[in-house]
């Protein structure tokens, strides 16, 4: 097993840089990832779309969408989605960004409600868990 800390340069630094965007566990077979937290930030660490919902998971899902990319995996490829939500009354928008991404057969998933995020306007936060097939290496 080898473990790789990664930000790649395809996608805007963490923000403040204080962690790294995606853990990579390369196993026989494939690998596995785990992605930190992704928020709906630009990049240069502005919030998109503050307070609305909708906007901001498919900013996040963008920004997820390249981190997986980065180390030759996609939607597909994804285990688990966990999010964290401000108000569970903003699910539906949520939940129409994430049909979207997850058409059928979507991942599975935890949500809950938090009392906080980090950067005012921010109404949630996507970890995601994937496993990449070995395709060669990244």
């Amino acid at each position: 097993m080898k473990l790789t800390l990664d930000n790649p340069a395809s996608v805007a630094a963490p923000y403040a840089d204080r962690f790294a965007n995606v853990a990579r566990l390369d196993l026989p077979g494939g690998a596995l990832l785990t992605l930190a937290g992704q928020v709906a930030v630009d990049d240069a660490g502005a919030v998109v779309a503050p307070g609305d919902t909708g906007a901001q998971a498919t900013r996040i899902f963008e920004i997820i969408g390249g981190l997986l990319a980065a180390h030759g995996a996609g939607f597909g490829d994804v285990l688990h989605v966990r999010t964290y939500m401000m108000d569970l009354a903003d699910l539906p928008a949520y939940a129409a960004v994430r049909r979207r991404i997850f058409p059928a057969d979507p991942p599975a998933s935890t949500t809950v409600q938090v009392s906080g995020l980090f950067l005012p306007g921010l109404t949630l936060e996507v970890e995601v868990v994937a496993a990449a097939p070995d395709r060669g290496t990244v």
